[in-house]
Formats: structure tokens, C-alpha cells, sequence
């Protein structure tokens, strides 16, 4: 697969190795061409891959910012979306036996399931299902922002 078609989701670990074993327990493999002692690149799905660098190397590649304390601030919230309402149930279990903390309440809108959790270094993650045929039916206005169509209600 060509880099042009990847998205890679750089975040700062304070340590490596639990990260790398802590995704590894949640089921994701880990490309070890991309990984060494101060980055794990894991493997969230095809195309998709979250470089976890220690924070000390993440901040070379944000001169002059300082790197987002996850106890006292949120700098993203990682999203994965997933084939069932199942899968949601057990990539967010995975994740509390590895050490992770849920985080929210769990979030269902019948046509949109998700559960949140923190991994060890307070990065939030967020595993959904979406029932596109139960989506409320919106057609996008001309500045991209959805607009109801035709009285249904969400």
C-alpha cells in the first residue's frame, strides 16, 4: 500500500513497552519496521496505524509546543470504528483487562453504539459501531453542514 493512503496518528507515550504490550493485548500487531526502543508503530487496521513515541522523541517533531499533559488535558480523541456492536463490547473489555480505564458512559443511539476507554498514558479512545441503514437521513447544504430532510427526527 502506497504512504499516500495511510493515516498514521502520532501520540507520546511515557513508556514504550507498556504501550507496545498494552496494544498488543487489545489485539493489534505491531509494524517493526517502523518501531524501535522510542516508538511503536502499532497496526489498528489497513491503512490506518498509530505511531506511539516517547515523549521526549514526540516532542523533536513539534519544536517549540509542549507535550499535552493527559492527566489535565484531552490533545485528541482517537477513534475506531468497528463491524458490530459486539466488537465494540469486546475491544473495550480487552482494554480494561490490559489496564486501561473506561472512560464515559457507554453512548447508544441505536444506530451508533461506543464505549470509551484510557489507555495507560490517558489517551483517549473511543470504539464505535454505526448502523449506516438506522443513520437519520440529512443531506449535506452547500457548506458541507448537515441539514435534515424530509421531518425525520433524530
Amino acid at each position: 500500500m502506497a504512504a499516500a493512503n495511510q493515516v498514521f496518528v502520532n501520540l507520546p507515550v511515557k513508556d514504550v513497552s507498556r504501550s507496545r504490550d498494552f496494544f498488543g493485548a487489545l489485539g493489534f500487531g505491531v509494524d517493526s519496521r517502523l518501531s524501535d526502543e522510542r516508538a511503536v508503530c502499532v497496526m489498528l487496521g489497513e491503512g490506518k496505524r498509530a505511531m506511539l513515541a516517547e515523549e521526549a522523541y514526540f516532542a523533536e517533531f513539534a519544536p517549540g509546543r509542549e507535550v499535552a499533559d493527559t492527566d489535565r488535558t484531552t490533545e485528541a480523541i482517537v477513534s475506531l470504528a468497528v463491524g458490530s456492536r459486539e466488537e465494540v463490547d469486546v475491544l473495550a473489555d480487552r482494554a480494561a483487562a490490559a489496564g486501561g480505564r473506561a472512560y464515559r458512559e457507554i453512548m447508544d443511539g441505536g444506530w451508533v453504539y461506543g464505549r470509551a476507554f484510557l489507555d495507560p498514558d490517558g489517551h483517549i479512545w473511543e470504539v464505535m459501531h454505526m448502523d449506516e441503514n438506522g443513520m437519520p437521513d440529512k443531506t449535506p447544504t452547500a457548506a458541507g453542514t448537515p441539514r435534515r430532510s424530509g421531518g425525520n427526527a433524530a
